[in-house]
């Protein structure tokens, strides 16, 4: 996955934007104001942050050399992953696992408005 195909498919999901609090070399990935993933996409090696469950996130990183935990962030909740070291698919899927834990703490009535109850 190349940085222009992961912002892009950041940036598919409901309300979605891309953010830069951190300076122009950090993409931050919001949905409704909360962080769902975080990337320096002119970085030699593509890395992005996520959140994700906490067994999950250890069950991940012991399956995954390339899953560890989340760089400057929550170690229990967010896992920094390697997109070299991963398949696509399982990335589009880490992807969406934190967006969707991320809408899961919303109020309902912003749940609602995104199609995500």
């Amino acid at each position: 996955m190349t940085p222009q195909e992961l912002r892009a498919f950041c940036l598919e999901f409901n309300a979605s934007t891309e953010e830069f609090p951190f300076g122009p070399e950090a993409s931050v990935f919001k949905v409704l104001g909360k962080v769902f993933a975080l990337s320096a996409l002119d970085a030699p090696l593509l890395k992005v942050s996520l959140k994700c469950d906490p067994d999950e996130a250890l069950r991940l990183r012991k399956e995954h050399a390339g899953i560890v935990p989340g760089w400057h962030l929550n170690k229990r909740h967010w896992n920094t992953v390697t997109l070299a070291e991963l398949p696509d698919r399982m990335v589009r899927e880490l992807v969406e696992d934190s967006y969707d834990l991320v809408v899961a703490g919303l109020p309902k009535a912003e749940r609602l408005r995104l199609d995500r109850p």
